[in-house]
């Protein structure tokens, strides 16, 4: 049995949880989030908390109980908290700047790279960090993803974007010949 999908998921204050026979419906101050409801498990609320468990119990339910537990608990801290990535710019010339509600990048290319979040998704620079904030885990994940493609961080000079707090790995650069050609 997973012990992540045993542990009881604890509801906060403000926060309402409604459960149908598919859906798990999660409501808060952030936003209104929807969790699908995996084949073989079922979910209860009891007082302020909510229990997982399997109804049926085989490999497939096995497989899927934490993620199921996971994917609720983080529904509910999104909509009460919400998550945050912070991406960091690196790069002479780099930089990031808000047009409205497009990000528009200048990453040393011919023509400067404009990104629109997708809605649940709001962006903001404060001078080389770029904060992608949200209630849902999977969109901000995924739009901070984007935007690091863009430029990845190249491990000669680290120039790119990378995570706060991403630890790229440098290589030495070409070693100047010793002596001249004979």
């Amino acid at each position: 049995m997973s012990r992540i999908g045993r542990q009881p998921i604890n509801i906060p204050e403000g926060v309402e949880v409604t459960i149908d026979e598919k859906m798990v419906s999660v409501k808060g101050p952030k936003g209104e989030l929807q969790v699908k409801i995996l084949k073989g498990l079922k979910i209860e609320k009891q007082d302020n908390q909510i229990i997982v468990s399997q109804s049926v119990e085989n490999a497939d339910t096995q497989k899927q109980f934490g993620l199921l537990r996971t994917l609720v608990s983080n529904a509910i801290v999104g909509v009460s908290e919400g998550f945050t990535k912070e991406l960091e710019i690196n790069g002479v010339g780099f930089r990031a700047s808000m047009k409205g509600s497009v990000l528009e990048m200048s990453l040393g290319f011919s023509h400067p790279i404009e990104y629109t979040a997708p809605e649940g998704v709001t962006l903001s620079v404060d001078q080389n960090i770029i904060k992608v904030t949200g209630h849902d885990k999977q969109l901000v994940g995924a739009a901070a993803a984007n935007i690091r493609a863009f430029k990845k961080p190249e491990p000669y000079k680290g120039k790119g974007i990378k995570y706060v707090g991403e630890h790229v790995r440098r290589k030495a650069g070409k070693a100047a010949a010793k002596g001249g050609s004979e």
